[in-house]
């Protein structure tokens, strides 16, 4: 019985990391929301069907320790092994990090599942530890809501000493001048190209990367906060009702930039009033002298405006009122727009990102810029200097390939203006996508649209994801695309492999338009 032991635990304990690994990798990308993290299980629960045979086969010898059922328990622990080994050495697009707060969850899950086999020992015998061993090991996709559960009031606690050291530091800056920016979409862009405006008067620290929930925000006050910052920049991230408005709390915001309001995490906000309520949380928190700068080309916003008294608009033409762009030429070097602004000063710009969508987001941070003090004319040279944020229309040369790289995110007015933008350029135009998710029970529609609208300006429409680029690969077909030009795969490298081999004459530009995270 021993040594049935001994090779049970040998083969158990690196198959229980393993997927003690890969399970807290989805909690971490699902926010360590355990509601998130059970919607997320429900959908994939069939791609870890081993976990649930090894399960079954654990209790079974448990309750019957005989040879036969532990060779099959071992041959099934080993299966777990080799399938969740394969699944560690693929490519993650966002890593496992080790953080203070998993290396608990890895010290509690390894504690209770001591417990749980010493208290098997002391009640059983050694007999029931080599089913035991294999029931912890397939467990790992349950055990972690437990411990997650388990330390909530560790985390808590540890969470709401940081946040008040960042409340702290920020009271204590004296003279700091706090921007809220928050949208559907747009929000990181504004957030940089307001930094890159800003900092040709003032010292400006701004949020980095996508550090947009509390927690990176109190990261970011903690770390990198110093007293010779003058305006800090505060990207705000939502996906349920309430996020904003916690955010404003945290950091208390002086002015607040709303670059959009759109269809996006539909599954969590449920319906567009809870997504406008939740965006003009910013405006709400504002102080009385504060100001809000509002994207009037955005129907959504234009509904709720008329209840904010200190607001700024601006435009990329379609709104005349506040800041707004005209005379706007857009080619494959860049595009070149004129804005004007309340006062009726105008200037002309230029500047290297590609695409008219991203006027708006420039016109945005040059309003707040000029409010603040800084010149219209003054800005020229910080305009024509800002860069694309990365895998936002970035654009990156491959000798005869161009690679246009929208991959960080996607959603229905942004993946339509990617594929305009796609339109422009003169070459064999492709498109690599997945497609869009957390739309709710409007993603097969907005799939099916920006098929549509695909097929009016690619020469190629390449899908990642056969099952769930059907409606994309519908739309296009339906709006006359040509069927032997619209092919899905099932993987992104094979999807490029092919891209990079399609014959004919001419530059190729592939566009990456977005990339699922891990989690799906």
């Amino acid at each position: 019985m021993v040594i049935r032991l001994l090779i049970a635990a040998l083969v158990s304990v690196p198959a229980f990391f393993l997927t003690l690994r890969f399970h807290l990798h989805m909690l971490q990308l699902n926010g360590y929301k355990n509601k998130e993290h059970v919607s997320w299980l429900k959908k994939n629960i069939r791609q870890h069907w081993v976990l649930l045979w090894g399960l079954g086969v654990g209790f079974l010898q448990v309750l019957f320790p005989i040879l036969a059922i532990d060779i099959l328990a071992l041959l099934s622990v080993l299966l777990i092994l080799v399938v969740y080994n394969a699944m560690r050495k693929m490519h993650a697009k966002k890593r496992l990090v080790y953080t203070a707060r998993v290396k608990r969850m890895i010290a509690t899950d390894l504690l209770v599942s001591a417990v749980v086999c010493a208290a098997a020992g002391l009640l059983g015998g050694v007999k029931l530890l080599p089913g035991i061993l294999t029931v912890l090991v397939s467990a790992q996709f349950l055990a972690v809501f437990f411990v997650n559960l388990l330390n909530h009031p560790v985390e808590a606690a540890i969470n709401r000493y940081y946040r008040n050291d960042a409340k702290r530091r920020l009271k204590e800056a004296a003279g700091l001048k706090i921007i809220g920016v928050t949208g559907s979409y747009g929000k990181t862009s504004v957030k940089f190209y307001l930094q890159t405006l800003l900092q040709e008067r003032y010292n400006v620290l701004v949020t980095p990367q996508s550090y947009n929930t509390p927690m990176g925000v109190v990261r970011t006050v903690r770390e990198q906060l110093r007293r010779e910052h003058e305006i800090f920049i505060c990207e705000m991230g939502a996906r349920h009702v309430g996020d904003i408005k916690e955010l404003c709390e945290l950091v208390h915001p002086h002015y607040g930039v709303i670059t959009s309001i759109g269809p996006q995490h539909l599954e969590t906000f449920f319906h567009m009033d809870n997504i406008k309520n939740t965006k003009f949380e910013l405006a709400d928190a504002l102080p009385a002298d504060g100001k809000v700068f509002l994207n009037g080309d955005n129907e959504y916003i234009l509904d709720k405006a008329s209840a904010y008294s200190r607001k700024v608009f601006y435009s990329a033409g379609a709104n005349h009122d506040g800041y707004y762009a005209k005379d706007i030429a857009v080619s494959q070097l860049g595009t070149e727009f004129t804005v004007v602004a309340p006062s009726g000063e105008t200037e002309r710009f230029g500047m290297r990102l590609i695409g008219g969508h991203n006027v708006i987001n420039v016109v945005g941070a040059i309003a707040v810029a000029c409010e603040l003090g800084i010149p219209l004319h003054s800005l020229r040279t910080a305009v024509r200097r800002l860069q694309p944020v990365e895998h936002r229309m970035q654009m990156r040369e491959h000798g005869l390939v161009t690679i246009i790289d929208d991959a960080y995110n996607s959603n229905p007015v942004g993946s339509k203006a990617a594929v305009e933008t796609l339109a422009m350029f003169d070459g064999i135009r492709i498109l690599v996508t997945p497609g869009m998710v957390e739309l709710g029970e409007k993603e097969q529609e907005y799939n099916y649209k920006f098929g549509t609208y695909a097929a009016a300006c690619c020469d190629y429409i390449l899908l990642v994801g056969k099952k769930h680029t059907k409606p994309i690969r519908e739309g296009a077909l339906n709006a006359g695309f040509a069927e032997e030009k619209c092919e899905a795969f099932d993987k992104l490298e094979e999807a490029l492999a092919f891209a990079y081999a399609v014959k004919g004459q001419g530059h190729k530009y592939i566009l990456l338009e977005n990339d699922l995270p891990d989690n799906y």
